[in-house]
């Protein structure tokens, strides 16, 4: 997979120019897991500022998921015997990790936005293992996804799933623990060795202590207790005082605005732009770009939706040299071909998705390290790429199995109203060539290719000339050849192993 220099010379400057299909659906893609025929029609023709308004405020708006029955459970809510009580906590888990994932699927901006930051602030579920923790964790990134992000950063530091995972339930006055206040600064909020020191890590454990009282081991929501905090005087960024875990916060963001501001923002544009945020030969404009995106978030007091909305209405992000220079990642590669497909599915369906991911890179819960999940890159490699074709053909054939004319409508969704009953299979096929990938196929051998599966072996070539029956009244037609759903699903199972079908 050819690795894309970023050569977008375009600014944040709005684009005014009414949508096309192709930036339509490189917006989706970008902003959610994709999106319907349906939608991505609705979009076309529309102006940027105004869908992006609409979006951003449907992703404010959005509610979290329900708090389950079992949010608030501690140990002595699980069966004694060990056996049971695990069963339960994973059968939990499972339920809790579809309705995440449904929320993924339906909730474009909002859980695209709470999935990116679970990939920001860190945790694994494997050092917890608490379903408690892990709702309250999500929940804390849905109800902050577009907010403010100090705010945000104030409150994830104190979920249990974060207190245990980078050990704040170690944090004793007395014997200071680190590692929260390492990762606050160098991986949460500025970069690392950005303008901060080895004094200020252990002056701010300092101040972050007295997280510890957890009850019995298990799920124990953490609490503050007052005397494991430590009373000493902590300087911090130059400010001394008797110093506690909201000071940190204010001292922080009063303090380094400037820092915090670039190592967002380029984490964003990295995530929805482009993955090279230095440009060409490092001579290019998205360090422009990121500064102003940059200001507006500092001037914003740190506010997350304007930022989003800048650069969504840039001429910057729909510029021609960003649409299909970013790696799926396994959930895009899944969720995106769910929303574009239209093929029905269910709790099952999201579950085994999930557990595909995992076996390409990406387990949910569970990003491999504190730095996350490295993305682009690092999702091919020789056993991902085989992974993701394997898989998706699993998927294809489930759904083909379960509904094959859900495979004929989407072909009759994807070629439009009046081509509907076309019998000339190249518009087909164009139409799903474009449909799932972000700039068609690179080059017309490779389209030839995608035709001739399309056309299976099976069926002679005449069978599509008008003139193949007598009169020439009789031929292959989209709406009501007996071949077509087979046809579209060869094709499909085609594209999906093409290099331009893992690029959104």
């Amino acid at each position: 997979m050819e690795y894309f220099i970023n050569c977008n010379s375009s600014t944040l400057a709005p684009y005014t120019t009414p949508l096309d299909e192709v930036r339509a659906a490189h917006l989706y893609r970008r902003l959610g897991f994709s999106a319907s025929v349906q939608t991505i029609n609705a979009a076309v023709g529309q102006t940027a500022g105004t869908l992006i308004d609409n979006l951003v405020d449907q992703a404010l708006a959005a509610p979290a998921i329900p708090a389950p029955e079992w949010a608030d459970w501690n140990n002595a809510n699980y069966p004694e015997d060990d056996d049971l009580a695990r069963q339960l906590r994973s059968a939990q888990i499972e339920d809790f990790t579809a309705a995440y994932g449904n929320a993924l699927v339906n909730n474009e901006l909002h859980d695209r936005m709470s999935f990116f930051w679970s990939n920001h602030f860190v945790t694994q579920l494997g050092i917890y293992n608490c379903p408690g923790f892990l709702y309250y964790y999500i929940n804390c990134l849905q109800r902050n996804a577009l907010g403010n992000f100090k705010t945000f950063t104030s409150e994830i530091g104190l979920t249990s799933a974060m207190l245990y995972y980078l050990d704040g339930v170690r944090n004793r006055g007395n014997n200071p623990n680190e590692n929260y206040a390492r990762e606050l600064y160098e991986l949460f909020t500025m970069g690392e060795g950005n303008n901060y020191t080895e004094e200020d890590i252990i002056e701010t454990s300092k101040a972050l202590s007295g997280y510890t009282e957890r009850g019995e081991e298990g799920c124990t929501q953490v609490t503050f207790d007052p005397t494991e905090f430590n009373t000493d005087n902590k300087t911090i960024f130059g400010q001394t005082g008797n110093w506690g875990y909201d000071d940190v916060i204010d001292i922080l963001f009063n303090e380094r605005p400037n820092e915090i501001g670039w190592f967002i923002c380029k984490k964003l544009y990295e995530f929805f732009v482009h993955p090279d945020s230095t440009g060409d030969e490092g001579n290019g404009i998205a360090p422009q770009i990121i500064d102003g995106m940059a200001q507006t978030f500092i001037s914003s007091g740190f506010e997350i939706a304007p930022v989003l909305r800048q650069l969504f209405k840039s001429q910057h992000f729909f510029d021609e040299t960003a649409i299909g220079v970013i790696i799926k990642s396994p959930a895009d590669l899944y969720f995106n071909f769910l929303k574009e497909s239209g093929f029905s599915y269910d709790d099952g369906t999201i579950i085994n998705m999930m557990d595909s991911c995992s076996l390409i890179g990406q387990r949910f819960f569970e990003p491999p390290e504190v730095e996350g999940w490295q993305r682009d890159r690092t999702w091919i490699n020789t056993n991902f790429i085989i992974g993701r074709w394997l898989t998706m053909e699993v998927f294809l054939e489930r759904f083909f199995q379960n509904n094959p004319e859900e495979f004929r409508n989407l072909a009759v969704a994807a070629v439009g109203p009046t081509n509907s009953n076309t019998s000339n299979p190249e518009i087909v096929v164009r139409a799903l060539v474009n449909k799932f990938t972000p700039k068609g196929l690179l080059t017309e051998a490779d389209f030839e290719r995608a035709m001739d599966a399309f056309k299976i072996d099976d069926v002679p070539e005449e069978y599509y000339s008008p003139d193949y029956y007598p009169g020439g009244t009789s031929q292959w037609m989209l709406q009501i050849s007996a071949e077509t759903p087979t046809q579209v699903y060869i094709l499909l199972r085609h594209l999906s192993r093409e290099p331009e079908f893992q690029l959104k």
